[in-house]
């Protein structure tokens, strides 16, 4: 047996397996609805033991959590360092436009741990976290509300757009999204060099 001492290869190692993972829950996807897939399904596709599913995921929403998160840092990695909320949020619907199946099927559900609550809760603490390195404080119970307002009308648009209810391109949907941030926020986002 083959011990990794080297805890960068560790974790490429286990980035690797969640990769695969995602990758058998995608193709569980193009047959059944995800409250129908079942973790046996995943690993059966994937070609590996339930123990190790779970020594990654605690269920079959923590890795689609886990699969959003990794194209949501992606998009908003570099914010904050000459990119704006415009461009994060264009590169945010370009790597959901190119996994589309997955999100689409994704957002359609709404059980336990839905896809639509983390995405709040990660954009939400996103945005917060930006306020509060850049001023220094924390946010007032007046912004934190526009913000919570804000990012579920964002999250509500992406979703339809996602399921084909409203059309545009990914620029389009940004532009608009921008445009819709509350003057208050605006004025933030804009004084912190982010709009």
């Amino acid at each position: 047996m083959e011990y990794l001492c080297d805890s960068n290869a560790y974790g490429k190692n286990t980035d690797r397996m969640k990769y695969r993972l995602a990758d058998a829950m995608k193709q569980c996807m193009k047959t059944a609805p995800v409250e129908k897939i079942t973790v046996k399904e995943i690993v059966e596709a994937c070609g590996i033991t339930r123990q190790t599913f779970y020594r990654n995921f605690k269920d079959k929403y923590d890795l689609i959590n886990w699969y959003f998160d990794k194209i949501l840092l992606e998009s908003f990695e570099h914010m904050g360092e000459g990119e704006t909320i415009y461009e994060g949020l264009v590169n945010k619907f370009c790597y959901i436009r190119q996994e589309k199946m997955f999100f689409r099927a994704a957002f359609k559900n709404d059980d336990q741990n839905c896809l639509r609550d983390h995405d709040f809760q990660l954009i939400l603490q996103f945005y917060t976290e930006k306020i509060e390195q850049n001023t220094q404080r924390q946010i007032s119970d007046r912004v934190r509300f526009l913000l919570e307002m804000y990012c579920h009308g964002s999250i509500y648009m992406t979703v339809q757009w996602l399921l084909g209810q409203w059309k545009g391109t990914p620029e389009e949907l940004a532009s608009l999204l921008v445009a819709a941030m509350p003057e208050e926020l605006s004025a933030i986002f804009k004084k912190l060099k982010l709009l």
